[in-house]
């Protein structure tokens, strides 16, 4: 008989979580304004609000940690961590930022004007939120197929080439300073772009003379996705994809908080001096000195690490299977979820799990809501909320899809906890149909609204 696979690590440290009665939940839940945000983690049970910095490091790069040099400028961790990302992803240059959004706020500042467009792949909401801030426009060029959650298209990070292609012929001149690829592409369900798809996006960049750039967050993921799926690659090493995908991009900016397997950290990468060079004095201005950015010199140390372990064939089977372990449940049970799934989290299609809801009331916050009285699990809206307003009309923008995402963190939970969240979300399944109402805002922001907005219960 075969061997299952198993964890490939054992367990060093453990960290207590909380368990709660559902009176208490209903309490604290009511007090955040139904805000999963604003929960304390000691109210939470299981955590799936994010897989960013809530991963487990390694021993490596705990010890990593404590040979970090806090030199202001010049320390030689800075040095590690720019050796690690010039050899594996070929860029030359390199400026650290405290985390992803930091390092879209600085190579934004350079390359984004009003009035501009910005196509890619289902921006990620702070993406399209630094885009919106400057009064940009993201263009969503993504494939149709991503939007239908039974279709089993392999790659539904994919950005659609006739749609691209059209963007940049009607755009006015100049009006495009770059295309964005987000790998893997977050917002239609953690899905994949194929290695096939990011050439013909380079053709196309390269006919129109736009440059191209990747939005990094889980490119380690993008890759063990093409090596499983893709024609020609299964002989091929993950650093060696990863190799190929970033010689098609002219510079890429990174959460390093989520395949960097660190709790803190960003940063942006390119071949281009010129943007380098703009950059720096932003990088200065926003986050600190070119050499830390935003960065203590310890976690740029187990960054380096990070970034190398993420690569790793057994990590990334252990990390892609519990993700799938449990979406496989969750499709047994008959719960709508985006198929094939993806490599972060399981998404939720919480239209059709909570048909009743109408989708002024924000079905799938409600569904958060439900999930968290049930068991104490944290989850994250993927819908409307998240969608904002429109910058002009300031109505309420409705995707395409109405997501859950339960996003699990790297290297922290057991399969007997996906277990738990699996039966949790069954009970609320079964008892659907007595959810009829949601939810109504009562005070929001003007931009990004999701963080920090208060709502309240609409009564039936």
């Amino acid at each position: 008989m075969e061997l299952p696979f198993a964890e490939p690590y054992k367990i060093k440290m453990v960290e207590a979580i909380h368990t709660s009665t559902r009176e208490e939940r209903e309490a604290w839940i009511k007090a955040a304004h139904y805000n999963l945000f604003n929960l304390r983690s000691d109210q939470v049970y299981i955590d799936l609000l994010t897989d960013s910095g809530t991963g487990a490091m390694s021993d490596r790069q705990w010890a990593a940690i404590m040979t970090g040099d806090e030199s202001y400028a010049g320390s030689s961790s800075y040095f590690n961590l720019k050796e690690a990302i010039r050899e594996l992803f070929g860029f030359e240059y390199f400026l650290p930022t405290h985390q992803g959004r930091a390092a879209e706020n600085v190579l934004f500042s350079v390359l984004v004007s009003a009035g501009d467009l910005i196509p890619g792949n289902s921006h990620f909401d702070t993406t399209k939120g630094h885009i919106e801030f400057r009064k940009a426009t993201a263009v969503d060029c993504t494939i149709c197929e991503a939007f239908d959650t039974e279709c089993s298209h392999p790659f539904k990070g994919n950005v659609d080439i006739d749609k691209l292609r059209q963007v940049l012929e009607d755009a006015p001149a100049g009006k495009v300073p770059f295309v964005i690829l987000t790998l893997t592409c977050n917002s239609s369900g953690g899905q994949p772009v194929s290695m096939q798809n990011i050439r013909e996006v380079k053709a196309v960049t390269d006919h129109f003379k736009v440059p191209l750039i990747f939005d990094s967050a889980r490119f380690a993921e993008n890759a063990y996705f093409i090596w499983l799926r893709e024609a020609g690659y299964r002989n091929k090493t993950i650093p060696e994809i990863v190799r190929e995908m970033y010689s098609y991009a002219d510079g890429m900016t990174m959460s390093s908080k989520k395949d960097g397997i660190v709790n803190i950290g960003g940063f942006i990468a390119t071949r281009r001096k010129d943007w380098y060079d703009q950059a720096s004095g932003f990088n200065i201005m926003f986050e600190g000195f070119v050499t830390y950015g935003g960065m203590a010199g310890r976690d740029m140390n187990a960054l380096a690490i990070g970034l190398r372990e993420a690569m790793e064939i057994n990590y990334l089977t252990s990390r892609i299977g519990q993700v799938h372990y449990l979406g496989e449940q969750l499709s047994d049970a008959h719960i709508p979820v985006q198929k094939p799934f993806g490599g972060h989290a399981i998404f939720v299609e919480a239209s059709k799990f909570l048909p009743h809801v109408p989708k002024e009331e924000f079905i799938a916050q409600t569904l958060c809501i439900e999930l968290y009285l049930e068991a104490g699990i944290r989850a994250v809206e993927v819908g409307t909320l998240l969608a904002d307003r429109d910058p002009l009309t300031r109505e309420n923008r409705y995707p395409k899809l109405e997501f859950m995402r339960l996003t699990i963190p790297r290297r922290v939970y057991t399969r007997l906890h996906m277990d738990v969240i699996a039966t949790a979300l069954k009970n609320v399944f079964d008892r659907r149909d007595e959810i009829k109402t949601g939810l109504r805002i009562i005070e929001e922001a003007p931009i990004m609204r999701h963080f920090t907005v208060k709502l309240d219960r609409v009564q039936p």
